[in-house]
């Protein structure tokens, strides 16, 4: 047990090249399943070549910020003690990775999609082993990738800064440290907001074209091969929903980790550890979250057509939470002290606990660890009532389609803005009950228990992907009904497993930057963030207006491309003989060109806006007004997350009902009906408040406050040197005060 104490800290990478192994062995498997004839192969090829030009020319634009980042970064860490140019090293590395993780999912899904169409030929069950395995590569190689990255840098700088100085594990070295490898977070959440937004308005440009002019004009399905715009669709489906979704819950996983290393820092813990304890529990954790969602995932599994898909994801996802929950109490009964501890800044000069001061257990981390995946489960299942087909909130949608098309949009806003509710209440009772059982670092330590099983988490997210493209593919390659009947199947719980896997995502960012704010205020140097200041009540007003800007910027992008593509295939279809008549081949690669293009150029303002207003914020007002304008950002990201996540879902979802049929006042209703082009229309405004801004705000808060965390040191600087000041200018004034008499009398002597 002792050389385990002593090794703990070289065995966290393992877990993470455990899940890397197993990646490996489960795309093995699924490269070698069949992937259908000629016609299929053909189709499938072209989406796995849209997608790779994607990733290229988004991967130039971003090499040339990862460059200039890097170097300012460099520069800044030669200006502070507490940081060092290898900070660079770190971001650069985080930027990889994280693309990589995205490359990886994508590889695997363009390769799963055609095959878990050929599977739907023989069963539903095949079909869906094939689509969760691709799926699962994508959870496993993104958690992996996570791990090894950041428990491997962190035994470099610990060893650099900590254990060769003989550094204090609760002082400025740790903090050094745990700066530098801030940078990879900074890297990795960079690199996801890019990935989001420009995979979001890439997808959403297309599948809009598809939608107007395919189905509500033309009267074909927007799959189908006689569509042009439906290769840009499907490759936005993996460029989005795969690629996209990869890079940011590797994004969101690190920061999660990052936040509660840099709280548990500050906490003074008499452990078997060297006092580092509560630094190595979120990233243990992690490891053996993965462990778990490998176990959960073997459980979903089907034997009939008639067998719930939903249930079957469910059990899997239920197993790893249940399996990480018990794991967690022996683990921290092992790794954490007998006795309470508390945090550094709660102690005075003489390391006194001062009075008041919050002092907890290591029961009390284990329940703030419940409280997170309580918070996590709740946040899921909520997300699924509003957007699942056959529950209130969608059918209240259907409903309103009957009497037409601005009646499903009024239907459909009210759903995201009533689906807000119940997901703030849960937050605001695990922000409230995980804050009492540990403090901050309870806050933190939820949102790390809510992320261990991530792996598992975007396995069944990235599933959904997977089986809307082979749906499409089964579209284009005319293949009999039963086919696409099964794989509509698969698309349809995908739909509310992506709807619940932003919900998820928004519920971990939300705690994540509470903890990464909590961070900053500490390593800022500032006390408290007074909104009676008004330049912080306008700071707060300004963060919360963020959001929108973003938003509307997202949403406006994905109009425009959108609106080229619309007259791409308009041209298509009046230029092209016999497209109508299957004579003609659609010019698919024009379609994929101009999303492309769109999404390139369009993703660089929403993603400035992220990384340079706290820059601005936090060196021309400083370090309390920059606390105001995360506070405001946080909140309102968060809002208008779920708002628009679950709108999205819920009318892609009601439009996808109507192919099964919809009764509505006692009239069944199919497609090609009024009531189904009216939800085509809500379906299509949805689009990119599902897929494009919606699941870019959990990216935009967590970015903010971590680019706040890294120029915390320099704006903790500035905070003492005004300090400074004001200590030199009270002295003189009690100077001053007290030599005043002496020099009266002097006068009138």
């Amino acid at each position: 047990m002792d050389l385990l104490n002593t090794y703990l800290i070289y065995l966290i990478p393992v877990f993470g090249l455990i899940g890397i192994i197993a990646m490996a062995i489960k795309a093995a498997w699924v490269t070698k399943q069949d992937a259908g004839d000629g016609d299929m192969v053909q189709l499938a090829g072209y989406i796995a070549d849209g997608a790779m030009a994607f990733l290229r020319a988004e991967w130039k634009v971003l090499s040339y910020f990862v460059v200039i980042a890097g170097l300012l970064l460099a520069y800044s860490g030669t200006t502070v003690a507490t940081s060092s140019p290898v900070i660079a090293i770190s971001f650069v590395v985080g930027a990889f990775l994280s693309a990589f993780a995205g490359f990886l999912g994508m590889r695997i899904a363009t390769k799963a999609n055609v095959r878990t169409t050929q599977a739907a030929r023989t069963s539903l069950a095949q079909a869906l082993k094939v689509s969760f395995t691709g799926g699962t590569v994508m959870g496993l190689g993104v958690a992996g990738l996570a791990v090894i990255g950041l428990g491997s840098l962190f035994i470099v700088f610990y060893t650099i800064y900590v254990k060769n100085t003989g550094g204090d594990v609760n002082g400025d070295a740790m903090a050094k440290a745990l700066d530098v490898l801030a940078g990879f977070s900074l890297g990795a959440e960079s690199i996801a907001l890019f990935a989001r937004v420009g995979g979001g308005i890439y997808t959403k440009a297309a599948d809009v074209g598809a939608d107007l002019v395919g189905k509500v004009e033309a009267g074909i399905p927007e799959d189908d091969v006689r569509n042009p715009a439906t290769i840009a669709d499907n490759v936005g489906d993996n460029v989005g929903d795969v690629a996209g979704m990869g890079a940011d819950l590797f994004g969101s996983y690190v920061a999660t980790m990052l936040a509660t290393m840099v709280l548990g820092r500050e906490i003074v813990s008499h452990d078997k550890f060297g006092g580092i304890a509560p630094v190595l529990l979120p990233m243990v954790i992690a490891g053996l979250g993965i462990v778990f969602s490998l176990i959960g995932a073997a459980f979903v599994k089907i034997k009939n057509e008639t067998d719930s898909v939903q249930k079957a994801l469910n059990f899997g996802n239920w197993a790893s939470i249940v399996l990480t929950a018990i794991a967690t109490y022996f683990v921290i009964q092992w790794m954490l002290p007998e006795d309470s501890f508390h945090m550094v800044r709660d102690e005075d000069v003489n390391h006194v606990v001062k009075a008041g001061a919050l002092v907890f257990t290591k029961n009390g981390v284990y329940m703030a660890i419940i409280v997170g995946l309580v918070v996590g489960t709740l946040m899921s299942v909520i997300t699924e009532y509003y957007t699942a087909m056959g529950k209130r909130p969608v059918l209240s949608i259907i409903r309103q389609s009957s009497t037409g098309h601005a009646t499903n949009i009024i239907g459909g806003l009210a759903v995201g803005m009533e689906s807000t509710v119940a997901p703030i209440l849960v937050l605001a009772a695990g922000i409230y009950w995980s804050y009492h059982f540990a403090g901050l670092y309870g806050v933190a330590i939820a949102a790390a228990g809510m992320m261990a099983t991530t792996a598992m988490q975007l396995a069944i997210d990235a599933f959904g992907p997977i089986a809307d493209n082979a749906g499409g593919i089964a579209e284009m390659s005319r293949l009999p009904e039963e086919v696409r009947h099964r794989t509509d199947n698969l698309d349809a719980v995908g739909n509310t497993t992506a709807a619940t896997g932003k919900g998820f995502a928004i519920a971990s960012a939300a705690l994540t930057s509470l903890a990464l704010f909590a961070a900053f205020v500490g390593v800022a140097g500032i006390e408290h963030i007074d909104i009676y200041k008004a330049d912080v009540l306008a700071g707060l007003f300004v963060g919360g207006m963020i959001p929108f800007i973003f938003s509307a910027l997202c949403i406006s992008a994905v109009g425009r491309a959108a609106m080229a593509m619309v007259e791409e295939v308009r041209r298509q279809f009046r230029e092209i003989p016999g497209i109508m008549e299957y004579t003609g081949k659609p010019e698919y690669e024009k379609c994929v060109a101009i999303s492309t293009k769109a999404s390139i150029r369009e993703m660089v303002a929403p993603g400035l806006i992220a990384l340079i207003t706290p820059l601005i914020i936090g060196f021309a007002f400083g370090a309390e007004v920059l606390g105001g304008l995360l506070a405001g950002v946080t909140v309102s990201g968060v809002l208008m997350g779920i708002f628009q996540s679950n709108a999205g879902g819920a009318w892609d979802n009601a439009k996808k009902s109507f192919e099964k049929g919809c009764m509505i006042n006692g009239e069944m209703h199919y497609k090609k009906s009024e009531p189904h082009k009216a939800s085509v229309t809500g379906d299509t405004v949805g689009d990119p408040f599902k897929d494009t801004s919606g699941p870019s705000m959990n990216i935009l808060i967590k970015l903010m406050s971590i680019v706040s965390l890294v120029i915390a040191p320099h704006l903790n600087m500035h905070v003492q040197k005004i300090a400074a000041v004001n200590h030199s200018v009270q002295k003189e004034i009690r100077v001053q005060a007290a030599i005043s008499p002496i020099i009266k009398v002097v006068k009138k002597g």
